[in-house]
C-alpha cells in the first residue's frame, strides 16, 4: 500500500488486497461453475432484468437490460445463452465494448430476491440466426443478439440488497431528492424541447408504446 499527497492510502497489489480482506472461504472460492445446472435455467427463466458489464478502449459501462421473465434469457445450450437488443437510444455503449473485447459480466435479479445470478463469458453479436424468431415479445423479432458463452456461472449472495433494503417499499420514495425523469433531461440533456414537452414524452402510457416497437 501508499499514500499520497492528499493522505489516502491505496490499495495497490493483490496481496494489499488480501491482507486487507482476508482469504475468501473455500465456499465462496471454488462456487463457480462452467455449466448451467437446472438451477441456474430456474433462475434465468424467472428473471426479467439483468445488468451488462463491459470493457473497451474507451473505458467501461454497465448497461440494464430489461424483458418480461422468461423472455430476458434465451437458453441456447448449458454453454451458451442468448439476450435480445431491444428498441433504446442507439449508443449502444456496451456492445461497442464487447467488439474490441468480448469479456462480459451479467447479474440476473428476482424481484423480491436479495440473492443473484452472475454470469461471466465471451459474447458475441448475432444479427441474424435461426433463434431469434423464438425470443419475440409482442410478436417483435429482435435485430440483433448478444449471445454469451458461458465461462462461469455462480449464485451471489443477498447482503448488497439487505444493506440497501432494495425490495423494502417502505423505504421508496423515488422523486424525495432527484428530479423527475423529465426534468432531469431538461436540465441535463440537449433535448431541444420544453419540459411540457418532455412530460409527454416521458408519460408511462406514452413511453410505453416504444418499448418493442
Amino acid at each position: 500500500m501508499t499514500t499520497d499527497e492528499r493522505g489516502w492510502t491505496t490499495v495497490d497489489s493483490e496481496q494489499a488486497l488480501t491482507d486487507l480482506l482476508g482469504e475468501p472461504a473455500a465456499r465462496a472460492r471454488d462456487k463457480g461453475r462452467t455449466r448451467l445446472t437446472d438451477a441456474d435455467r430456474a433462475w434465468l427463466a424467472a428473471s426479467p432484468f439483468c445488468v451488462l458489464a463491459t470493457s473497451g478502449a474507451g473505458g467501461c459501462d454497465a448497461s440494464p437490460k430489461g424483458d418480461p421473465a422468461g423472455r430476458l434469457v434465451h437458453v441456447l445450450d448449458d454453454r451458451t445463452i442468448a439476450l435480445a437488443e431491444r428498441p433504446g437510444n442507439r449508443r449502444a455503449d456496451g456492445y461497442r465494448n464487447l467488439l474490441q473485447d468480448p469479456h462480459v459480466g451479467l447479474i440476473f435479479v428476482i424481484p423480491g430476491r436479495g440473492d443473484t445470478l452472475r454470469v461471466n463469458g465471451r459474447a458475441t453479436l448475432v444479427s441474424d440466426a435461426p433463434f431469434l424468431d423464438e425470443m419475440r415479445v409482442q410478436d417483435r423479432r429482435p435485430v440483433m443478439a448478444m449471445v454469451v458463452d458461458v465461462q462461469e456461472v455462480f449464485f451471489h449472495c443477498a447482503k448488497a440488497f439487505m444493506r440497501s433494503r432494495l425490495w423494502e417499499p417502505e423505504t421508496w420514495d423515488p422523486e424525495a431528492h432527484v428530479p423527475r425523469r423529465a426534468v432531469l433531461a431538461s436540465q441535463l440533456e440537449p433535448t431541444g424541447q420544453t419540459l411540457d414537452e418532455l412530460d409527454r414524452y416521458y408519460a408511462p402510457e406514452q413511453y410505453a408504446q416504444g418499448l418493442y416497437a
